[in-house]
């Protein structure tokens, strides 16, 4: 079994939300004294707060935190009496703490060098990022922490594999290329965010092969294109790439914990971008 500062350091370097359960007070006769911690995951747990029924309730309380996706702190006092089915007979604070909560899985379709300056800044955010390209050569010897490079022939077949409700960034060296995992993406059509990038020109000329493949206008709508926040101005590559990442974050603030974004068009919730964006 793990002692809980090993877990803790393990599951955040995962990438894997959980809760660091603490006693902060003990009164009378406690299994454990006050500073004894556990670490609490969605499928384990590591170390020990003293076992039995407060153990368990300790671990479903930190459960449901991580289901629902809270991000504050929380104390709770247990009495360990019959109610709990021990025979210590005093008391226990325990203060929960949620660590690593994940907000956003971000996958980022491009190597180029906007996507070389936007990926260090959504690695640095509470996110996981998939990198997505087909030249092994474009990417950079140092990956961030929490992102998983993938080098892909195929880079539309990666969107297979995407959680529903990822945010999809797509802004690779190829219109052809940015087509298909446009047409791939409303196609699933479970995504959060779907960003492309480019100028209005490009996207107008997008939606019109796209009705030509028969996707309605309320889907294509969903495309953000251009995309990043239009008060950020510029056309350097980390200009374009904090427009980005400061819309991404504009939108996990505004839907973290709720299904992924169907009925509602993201355009609809985001300012428009004015910035004519050069392909990547």
């Amino acid at each position: 079994m793990y002692d809980w500062i090993s877990a803790l350091a393990d599951l955040q370097n995962q990438g894997e939300p959980c809760v660091l359960v603490t006693i902060i007070e003990e009164l009378g006769s406690t299994p454990r004294n006050a500073g004894s911690k556990m670490v609490v995951s969605a499928s384990r747990a590591f170390d020990t707060i003293g076992g039995g029924h407060l153990e368990y309730k300790a671990m479903q309380i930190a459960r449901q935190m991580l289901a629902s996706g809270r991000q504050t702190t929380h104390l709770e006092r247990f009495s360990l009496g019959a109610s709990l089915g021990q025979c210590c007979g005093g008391a226990t604070v325990l203060l929960f703490e949620p660590m690593g909560q994940v907000q956003a899985q971000i996958a980022v379709f491009g190597a180029g060098h906007v996507g070389r300056a936007l990926v260090p800044l959504l690695a640095a955010l509470p996110c996981r990022v998939r990198w997505i390209d087909s030249r092994e050569q474009e990417f950079p010897e140092q990956i961030p922490q929490g992102v998983r490079k993938i080098v892909s022939e195929e880079p539309v077949d990666e969107i297979d594999d995407l959680p529903p409700g990822s945010y999809c960034i797509v802004m690779t060296h190829n219109h052809q290329l940015d087509l298909e995992l446009t047409a791939a993406l409303l196609k699933r059509n479970d995504f959060t965010y779907f960003g492309l990038i480019g100028s209005r020109t490009k996207r107008v000329k997008f939606e019109h092969r796209l009705r030509d493949r028969g996707f309605d206008a309320a889907t294509v709508q969903r495309m953000r294109c251009p995309m990043g926040l239009g008060e950020v101005k510029g056309k350097l590559p980390v200009e374009i790439a904090i427009s980005i990442a400061g819309e991404i974050i504009a939108t996990y603030n505004a839907h973290f914990g709720q299904p992924s974004v169907t009925a509602e068009p993201i355009a609809q919730l985001l300012p428009v971008s004015r910035r004519s964006q050069a392909s990547n």
